[in-house]
């Protein structure tokens, strides 16, 4: 590995909500389940049944310590479980994860190495982590392209898991909205081709019966970190009626607390679905 990807020291001053402790520790996060004080009382409040979250900010969480932009991605890991912990004790049913988009091959060779090297070995790593939380992992992407290794550990999580129903998480890599709509128009003209479907009864219906995970409802909310203000091809068909939540923190200087701030708002807005 190049000698820009080493690790260093992230000064005390400018720490994460984890700072001190080994990011790949399965004690980080402690929960769930938190101290019952900790957590907002949920019960009366519209909590969305599927968040969408846009992981965004880490290079730049780590250019601020001066450090290089892997760093930022190893800090995220325990902030990752730290969201999957809150939505489970929100009551969120499935939580769609924006871990690797179809653009984010245009980074460097070195980073884009790192990234797939290391969502493989987080994926083997937290498995049992997950599983006992009663977490169902899913995946959403295009296969081409994606290491093995990486297809493996996915294909892995997904068998081990498959009868746990406390939440869904899906883990987008590998991931374009683009790409999963033109991947469903594929499947329906293959079908049509075939002549198991007539091209005039194509419908929205059809489409979203072609999408990676045509089980899984539409997006309710979408919270993006770091303060940009785009929705970066990501469940683009699936949250065309979400609602969405620009929040200023890098990723890596997120918790749950950040997740529960959305639900609230989330929960205080009147969704019209075009109604008056």
């Amino acid at each position: 590995m190049s000698s820009r990807f080493q690790s260093y020291t992230a000064p005390k001053a400018l720490s994460s909500p984890f700072a001190g402790y080994d990011p790949t520790s399965l004690d980080i996060p402690a929960a769930p389940f938190s101290d019952p004080a900790r957590i907002p009382d949920f019960s009366g409040m519209n909590v969305p049944r599927h968040v969408g979250f846009i992981m965004d900010g880490n290079g730049r969480w780590a250019k601020k310590r001066g450090l290089v932009r892997t760093e930022g991605h190893k800090a995220a890991e325990p902030v990752v479980f730290d969201i999957i912990a809150g939505a489970i004790e929100a009551g969120v049913r499935y939580l769609s994860l924006y871990t690797f988009s179809t653009e984010n091959w245009n980074r460097s060779p070195q980073e884009v190495h790192f990234l797939m090297g290391f969502s493989r070995d987080i994926i083997r790593r937290r498995i049992d982590q997950m599983n006992a939380w009663g977490v169902r992992v899913r995946w959403a992407g295009r296969r081409p392209r994606l290491w093995k290794s990486v297809i493996d550990e996915l294909e892995r999580a997904e068998r081990i898991t498959r009868h746990n129903s406390v939440i869904d998480v899906v883990f987008c890599i590998n991931y374009g909205g683009r790409a999963e709509i033109a991947d469903a128009a594929a499947r329906i003209a293959e079908q049509v081709r075939e002549g198991r479907l007539s091209g005039k009864r194509i419908s929205e219906k059809t489409i979203g019966e072609n999408l990676y995970n045509p089980d899984i409802p539409d997006v309710d909310l979408v919270v993006r970190t770091s303060g940009e203000q785009r929705t970066s091809n990501f469940l683009i068909w699936e949250a065309a009626y979400a609602e969405y939540d620009f929040v200023p923190e890098l990723f890596p200087d997120c918790s749950r607390q950040v997740l529960w701030r959305a639900i609230t708002d989330y929960a205080g807005r009147h969704r019209r679905f075009g109604t008056a």
